[in-house]
């Protein structure tokens, strides 16, 4: 329905905070009324000798939906061999359970060979040095897509043969040539590839982006800061790592041996922040530009990054950078717009959960999920952790924790989750979650019996306003029911019918592509942006869509989830409407433009104006 009026659209929302309000209040006085005293599991709390007996969790159960506001009946099928990828991730375990044997890795779905379809980026790791296996040593994988969702391993051709102990990727034009380019991240130096038609050359040295060697990168992101028209690159850093170090804090599970190491164990790090000045190459300029983040007591470094989001969350024309720490605070790096950021995470109510704690952040995503100016962020945590949300206030921050309220609580707290993602799976209009569920410890259920290593993903529902909760845990969703190591998630339309297929990596093995395979009639739209004053990928615009007067936002960045990139174009779900009122792209850099929509269910390609 289409509000006329300034008045009606008042008291239409007056009346649906009022009910949101209501269940909201419902909603929590339950969630407490069941939650027990579950504690962080025993990798998180500190002791390296941990007990078997480990306590129970209380898992409160979600208030059911009913009638007409149960999630439709949407279908994922595994085509992973159908689709012809073979890869298996390396993690090069072999008895010492070192700690970055269990975090990798991530995947990137671009589309390298400008051909219009999105191809497929796999990151892959190696053996240890005196341990590696006989044959052919394992590579980073890139797999073209045929249009149809068919796969073809091209990583040779391609120029990205690479062995090395790779962790995460980022994807954007750095050069603005036309061709995306490729950041590698790893537990060793990183690696910048320039794409020349469709085969990668490393430029990393020559451009001054490795990083220092034994530096832990994790997600990294191409953005433009400085608003100058190219890209920089922002480099999360984990944790200060070596076997000697782990071997030496010695880790054990009660009664089994030797267990993976907890990070709030290990020192921290600083990320990096290199700005990107052309033929000159990149200039490291973490320290001018306030990505130096130490304790005041101690002096060691606070961050411990794993995810890693890009977005302009107070719509100030400039990017900001929230990242995903483990085991200690969230940052917020607000972008100044003078080439600096402040860090103001504690401030702006994003650095620790409802209960004033740092939580085990792993990925991270950010949308406006209610279809107004609230901008939502997602952190998945550790098992018996539930998924933080944190959700702005009429669009301004503090932002506030909204977790339990959304119906994320009951849903998301015994699993162990890396990648998160909200996309509009069935094309109603309303962003939905996807998370990646899987554990570090093989042998987890003989000492805590509800863990288990491989753990089914989650597709929630967005049921929208009128409803118990928002978010409905999706209980028949086709192959999704099966569990998985998972680590990364990633999304993109493989074979072009308009929604969203994704990709969950698995931790030493294969990954798992699904296929969407809605089929409830609804309308899309699938926006694709070139930049022209600003950078070429479009990377930090912001595009707003008015369809039967409800307004939604996309905010284009591809970094999201864990380790990983999505697609550029951005899609929309239209449900039953097939016009779309109006489209708006706010360009990096401040430059507005109106985009007529002559049709639906199509890809929209749209070139900045002059």
């Amino acid at each position: 329905m289409i509000i006329n009026s300034e008045r009606e659209q008042q008291i239409s929302a007056g009346e649906q905070k009022i009910r949101r309000a209501l269940w909201k209040s419902v909603a929590v006085i339950t969630l407490f009324l069941l939650i027990g005293s579950a504690g962080f599991y025993w990798l998180k709390q500190g002791p390296v000798e941990c007990p078997t007996d480990s306590p129970v969790s209380v898992v409160p159960k979600s208030p059911s939906p009913s009638g007409d506001r149960l999630p439709p009946p949407v279908l994922f099928h595994d085509i992973t061999d159908q689709a012809g990828i073979s890869f298996v991730h390396v993690n090069g375990a072999y008895g010492e359970r070192l700690m970055p044997e269990a975090i990798g890795s991530g995947a990137a779905f671009l589309d390298y060979d400008n051909d219009g379809d999105q191809d497929l980026f796999l990151v892959n790791s190696r053996g240890w040095t005196g341990q590696e296996s006989k044959g052919t040593p394992p590579t980073q994988a890139l797999y073209r897509n045929d249009g149809r969702g068919g796969f073809t391993d091209v990583t040779a051709a391609a120029g990205l043969a690479l062995t090395t102990y790779g962790m995460g990727v980022a994807v954007g034009d750095y050069d603005n040539d036309g061709w995306i380019d490729l950041y590698l991240t790893t537990l060793e130096e990183n690696h910048l590839f320039r794409n020349e038609h469709g085969r990668f050359r490393e430029v990393t040295t020559q451009l001054g982006v490795a990083g220092p060697a034994g530096e832990w990168s994790t997600s990294a992101a191409f953005v433009d800061f400085d608003n100058d028209g190219d890209l920089d690159i922002f480099v999360g850093n984990y944790v200060r790592w070596s076997r000697a170090i782990d071997l030496e804090i010695d880790f054990r599970l009660t009664g089994l041996g030797r267990a993976y190491g907890a990070p709030n164990h290990f020192v921290g790090t600083n990320s990096r922040l290199y700005r990107n000045d052309g033929a000159a190459g990149f200039a490291d300029v973490t320290a001018q530009a306030g990505i130096i983040v130490n304790d005041p007591v101690s002096g060691l470094p606070v961050g411990k990054a794993l995810g890693v989001l890009v977005v302009d969350y107070d719509r100030d024309g400039w990017q900001d950078v929230i990242v995903a720490n483990d085991t200690t605070r969230n940052f917020l790096f607000h972008n100044r717009g003078n080439g600096t950021f402040e860090e103001t995470g504690v401030f702006d109510g994003i650095a620790f959960d409802r209960d004033g704690k740092a939580t085990s952040g792993m990925g991270i995503d950010g949308a406006y999920f209610r279809n107004d100016r609230d901008l939502g962020v997602v952190i998945g945590n550790f098992a018996n952790e539930m998924t933080s949300l944190y959700v702005t206030a009429d669009g301004a921050t503090p932002f506030a924790d909204e977790a339990l309220l959304e119906g994320l609580g009951p849903s998301t707290r015994l699993a162990l989750t890396f990648g998160v993602l909200f996309l509009d799976y069935d094309l109603d209009g309303r962003l939905d979650l996807l998370q990646a569920n899987g554990h570090l410890e093989h042998e987890i259920n003989r000492v805590q019996p509800s863990q288990h290593h491989a753990q089914p993903p989650q597709v929630l529902w967005n049921c929208g306003e009128d409803c118990p909760v928002r978010f409905i845990d999706v209980k028949n969703s086709g192959d999704l029911v099966n569990p998985l190591v998972g680590r990364a998630a990633t999304y993109a339309d493989i074979d072009g019918d308009g929604d969203l297929d994704f990709l969950i990596s698995q931790n030493g093995g294969r990954p798992a592509l699904f296929r969407n395979d809605q089929q409830l009639g609804h309308h899309w739209l699938r926006v694709k942006l070139i930049g022209e004053q600003s950078n070429r990928s479009a990377i930090g615009a912001r595009i707003e869509l008015i369809a039967e007067g409800i307004r939604q936002y996309r905010e284009l960045s591809p970094t999201r989830s864990f380790l990983s990139q999505v697609e550029l174009p951005v899609t929309f779900g239209l449900g039953g409407t097939s016009r779309v009122e109006s489209l708006t792209v706010h360009w990096p850099g401040g430059h507005v433009q109106e985009v007529s929509v002559d049709g639906v269910d199509r890809l929209l390609v749209v070139k900045q104006a002059p």
